[in-house]
């Protein structure tokens, strides 16, 4: 296993990325976060801010980059990752993944450090291979609703390939599959927070489509180890980070009524446009390369989401983000 003793995150004020970069400095590792809170929270990283070790440099990921020192990991997570984000965010998320992440490269190729892109299974669009694989090319429409997202993704790939074919650079790729919990935005968009913020609230859960439709859902504690461990090792990915018991949207909704005691409806939308109807992840490589596997069931890791938006913390941290 490689060492790393110091980390440059972009997007490390954004729910995964400030996960990775509390888990980081658990591990020993300074760390300096990156990020113009585009769609990050402040409050995110308040309580990493009092750690020595940690150093937040508020700067937008498609400027060029300052000087910050040397590093043995340079991770980038700077994107909008909901739909709501990057609907309203269009450009701004084709740019974090085309201009962004070459800097981010040009980063690691001077300082050479390990170069961790995190990626995300829209790459394989809707896809006709189930579960996925990572030799899957994927089913994607390159000029709908979703490909600023998606497309930005798969340059992101691209670019990270070509930086560790042509100048060498010791780059990796992890895809992510849906990652919920603590520090989501009650406003996000996605399934998990909206459905329980819903249903605190005694609003009917909204539900595109028929709710047959398929996710797997990983607790953003697994994500995370998934993410140290690809960074910690040698294997240059792509590595799918997910959890493969696949539920279907129904089914989350309804485990969130029961966890949450909400009597809430469920209501049925129009299905949104290129929605994936299947999504799992076929972990075989994780496991084998990085003896990682996620630990925490959807009942244990809804729970503990639930509570967090219950206690007000949601709401709170996303009020002082605009003060």
């Amino acid at each position: 296993m490689r060492t790393i003793k110091r980390a440059l995150i972009s997007g490390g004020a954004g729910f995964v990325g400030s996960h990775l970069c509390e888990q980081l400095l658990r591990d020993g590792v300074s760390v300096v976060c990156l990020d113009n809170l585009c769609t990050g929270l402040r409050s995110n990283i308040k309580l990493l801010e009092e750690h020595p070790d940690f150093r937040w440099v508020d700067h937008d990921a498609v400027e060029p980059w300052p000087e910050l020192g040397d590093f043995d990991l340079v991770a980038h997570l700077a994107c909008p990752a909901s739909p709501v984000d990057y609907a309203e965010l269009g450009i701004e998320t084709l740019r974090v993944g085309s201009e962004g992440t070459r800097h981010a490269l040009d980063v690691a190729l001077a300082k050479g450090a390990r170069f961790l892109l995190a990626s995300t299974s829209e790459v394989y669009g809707d896809p006709t291979e189930h579960p996925q694989r990572e030799t899957y090319w994927g089913n994607v429409n390159s000029i709908g609703p979703r490909s600023v997202y998606d497309e930005s993704k798969r340059f992101s790939e691209a670019i990270t390939v070509a930086y560790r074919r042509y100048h060498g650079v010791d780059t990796t790729i992890a895809r992510i599959f849906n990652t919920y919990g603590p520090r989501m935005r009650p406003d996000d968009g996605r399934m998990i927070p909206t459905f329980i913020h819903q249903a605190l609230t005694n609003r009917p859960l909204t539900v595109s489509g028929s709710g047959q439709q398929t996710r797997s859902i990983c607790h953003v504690t697994d994500t995370v180890r998934g993410l140290s461990a690809l960074a910690h090792s040698h294997h240059e990915g792509p590595v799918n980070i997910g959890n493969p018991i696949e539920l279907s949207v129904w089914n989350v909704a309804t485990k969130i009524l029961e966890s949450t005691g909400s009597s809430s409806p469920i209501e049925y939308h129009d299905a949104v446009i290129d929605d994936p109807q299947k999504r799992c992840p076929d972990i075989t490589l994780a496991r084998s390369e990085l003896g990682w596997e996620p630990l925490i069931g959807a009942d244990e890791g809804l729970a503990s989401t639930i509570e967090w938006f219950r206690s007000g913390l949601a709401v709170s941290a996303l009020e002082s983000n605009h003060l």
